[in-house]
């Protein structure tokens, strides 16, 4: 059992576990509407580099060579670069959005933190953040952000349990979030 850095093979089970945290969000970002549309897309972009859904941007939790859990991560001072080309791409299929700015540009960003729900409540979520915590404290970054749903109590308390503390609300794709901060 690690976590590792990912790799652009790790895609179709990226594109599960990103759309199973993101939900709306990925149909947004992809410009789709039916689910394997939404999902072909997310393993497109997860296996292309430069864009905020890269596994360049990614950790991944592997039991018995099973990718079963990954946390997207990227300082908030890039987000609009990462969003560029998701955005190019929008601009093709002449969907216009707005992408809403998720980060702070101070912060180490976890955009999308997921684990596979057969895999839930064996402390896999917790190991990505730390492993992230750490990796921003090398990186000699100062905070790590996230956003959490008003109304997902489970995954509040286990940022909350990490450090986590809220700084603010934010709307993002239409609904309100809590923007919570852990300094390193």
């Amino acid at each position: 059992m690690t976590v590792r850095k990912a790799k652009p093979e790790d895609r179709r089970q990226a594109a599960i576990l990103i759309y199973d945290a993101i939900h709306d969000i990925a149909h947004s970002l992809t410009g789709e509407t039916e689910n394997h549309k939404v999902l072909w897309q997310l393993e497109k972009f997860f296996s292309q580099e430069g864009n905020r859904l890269s596994y360049q941007n990614c950790y991944v939790k592997v039991v018995d060579e099973e990718v079963i859990g990954l946390i997207l991560v990227y300082h908030g001072s890039k987000a609009r670069e990462l969003d560029a080309p998701i955005i190019s791409r929008l601009d093709k299929l002449n969907k216009s959005i707005i992408i809403d700015v998720e980060a702070d540009e101070t912060d180490f960003y976890i955009d999308t933190l997921s684990v596979n729900p057969l895999f839930g409540g064996n402390g896999y979520g917790t190991e990505l953040i730390q492993y992230v915590s750490e990796t921003a404290s090398v990186c000699g970054y100062t905070t790590i952000s996230l956003n959490v749903e008003e109304n997902n109590e489970r995954a509040r308390q286990l940022y909350e349990r990490l450090g986590f503390k809220k700084a603010k609300r934010i709307i993002i794709n239409g609904h309100f979030y809590d923007y919570l901060v852990k300094y390193v």
